[in-house]
């Protein structure tokens, strides 16, 4: 780790706790800076704000007193769910405070060089894909940000000798000032988070921010089967490689069945360990990064076949009486699920949907669901997906919740069939996250093992 000397005796306000939140704290009182934590849980319900009270680290919980911010806070580092309009931030803005996110610190204080991954599907998916065809092929890979692991905390660790492969949201990209990795990948882009970010312009731009610092000696590894894009790729100062599904381009493509790179077949679709077409999209980013990094092609071939997916990202879960179960909780958008479906037979797929509703139809999907063996819906969306399952000539069935309707799909399917879990909706109707979603389909698949 660099050990900066920037915040030295500076006041810095920590906004928000959890693991990103806690992790900024502890570096920037390593670095020297005077840290306050303001977080919104109560102190005694709070074990991470007392740890850093013992550790000598100021914190104040419970509220978010708009007085704070009269006191001399040269930064504040927010947690990325924070919303801009939230009047700490605001405020802070208001009084030209920068505000980071701590993907920033890390960026500051790594020896490592940075591969960035981002987009609106696939970026769990290809970050780790990308991690472990990297260590396939020689290189010392540190998954960290956005999937689980605060970069800020791994970079302390990493050493010139590693890479970070980071994944990054777009609430973290809003709250980068230098940043910039050596790599830059963009899975794809569809309208999501608007409530957070007012636009589908203002959310691109959040994307784009990834590359905000990049130069001609970095990369930018972009989906050419999006119009979007194109458009970005005139839009950066960074070296273009860019990857396809539907045409021969300058970088990593399909070819029939083979994944090529720049002419050279890699590897073919049946290789990969993961179905469906966006997995296809996603090692085809992968490629692009190893082969930038010289890998061969049979480590790459060797990494993606054996490659078993992410949870909650249709993850495969095991088979009773023939019956495959997969676990594709992270599918909160209709293009999730349209991705997940293109995987498989949809005469054979039990399809469990539904979750929140956000007041939009679910005609889009109706192409996509025509001929699945059943469907199983919940949740308060599950009006508007009969409505779509109707249109489609799709079957149904009510269950009040995901072990029913697990339970309900395991009744349905028979010998060869395919129980999926691809709700096309968020979970917080019924469920904290999609994490607690996906665990409770698993933890129901568990029990009809053990009844099986």
């Amino acid at each position: 780790m660099k050990h900066i000397t920037d915040f030295k005796d500076k006041k810095v306000l920590v906004l928000g706790l959890a693991k990103s939140g806690e992790s900024a704290a502890r570096l920037l009182d390593k670095l020297g800076a005077i840290v306050t934590v303001n977080d919104g849980k109560p102190f005694d319900e709070n074990p991470t704000a007392q740890s850093l009270l013992e550790d000598g680290i100021r914190v104040i919980c419970g509220s978010h007193p708009l007085e704070l911010l009269d006191e001399d806070f040269a930064l504040l580092v927010k947690n990325p769910g924070i919303r801009y309009d939230n009047p700490m931030v605001a405020r802070a803005l208001q009084k030209g405070m920068p505000v980071w996110t701590e993907v920033e610190l890390a960026y500051l204080i790594s020896d490592a060089p940075i591969i960035g991954i981002t987009g609106s599907n696939g970026k769990t998916t290809t970050t780790t894909m990308i991690a472990e065809v990297l260590n396939a092929g020689g290189q010392s890979a540190k998954l960290c940000g956005n999937i689980g692991y605060p970069a800020s905390s791994v970079a302390q660790e990493a050493t010139k000798e590693d890479i970070l492969v980071m994944e990054l949201s777009s609430f973290q990209l809003m709250g980068v000032q230098d940043f910039k990795p050596h790599i830059a990948v963009l899975t794809n882009l569809i309208p999501t988070h608007i409530d957070y970010h007012g636009s589908i312009e203002a959310y691109i731009e959040a994307k784009w921010n990834i590359q905000s610092q990049m130069g001609p000696e970095d990369v930018v590894i972009l989906n050419f089967n999006q119009a979007e894009s194109r458009e970005l790729a005139v839009r950066t100062q960074a070296t273009v490689i860019p990857f396809s599904t539907t045409e021969k381009v300058d970088g990593a493509y399909l070819e029939g069945e083979i994944l090529c790179f720049k002419g050279e077949p890699v590897m073919t679709v049946s290789d990969i360990g993961v179905p469906g077409s966006h997995n296809v999209e996603n090692a085809l980013a992968t490629i692009a990064v190893a082969k930038w990094f010289g890998i061969d092609n049979q480590a790459i071939k060797e990494a993606l076949s054996h490659f078993g997916g992410v949870k909650h990202r249709l993850q495969y879960v095991g088979k009773i009486n023939d019956i495959s179960f997969y676990n594709d909780s992270k599918s909160t958008n209709i293009l999730a699920t349209q991705k997940a479906l293109s995987g498989f037979d949809n005469s054979k797929v039990i399809l469990i949907a539904g979750g929140l509703d956000r007041g939009n139809e679910f005609d889009d999907l109706i192409p996509d669901i025509q001929g699945l063996k059943k469907m199983v819906i919940l949740g308060q969306s599950a009006e508007r997906i009969k409505r779509a399952a109707d249109k489609a000539g799709v079957s149904y069935v009510d269950a009040t919740d995901i072990a029913d309707a697990t339970r309900k799909a395991f009744a349905l399917s028979q010998a060869g069939d395919i129980v999926l879990l691809s709700p096309a909706n968020a979970s917080w109707d019924m469920y904290a996250n999609f994490e607690v979603r996906g665990d409770l389909f698993l933890a129901t698949v568990d029990e009809l093992k053990e009844q099986a």
